[in-house]
């Protein structure tokens, strides 16, 4: 399942949402979108749980939560039409 990440640091990594997604269960991919003009983050991107159940409780325990001074925001990546 794809999850939607937002709200966090622009100093984050896609290593470090791996790390952080990884408490839940196995992460298949993790990416933070960056800017193309100033090469900085976004500050939102997707994270890839290989299981479904992992992921929706990585949803109930992450969002809303503190993580390095920011409130995250974690719910189900809506598909593009």
């Amino acid at each position: 399942m794809n999850l939607f990440v937002a709200n966090f640091c622009d100093d984050i990594t896609d290593e470090d949402l791996e790390r952080l997604f990884g408490r839940y269960g196995k992460v298949k991919n993790a990416r933070i979108w960056i800017d193309f003009e100033t090469g900085e983050s976004k500050g939102f991107g997707l994270v890839e749980l290989e299981d479904d159940w992992d992921a929706e409780r990585a949803i109930e325990k992450l969002d809303g939560k503190r993580w390095h001074g920011m409130k995250l925001t974690v719910c189900k990546a809506r598909t593009q039409r």
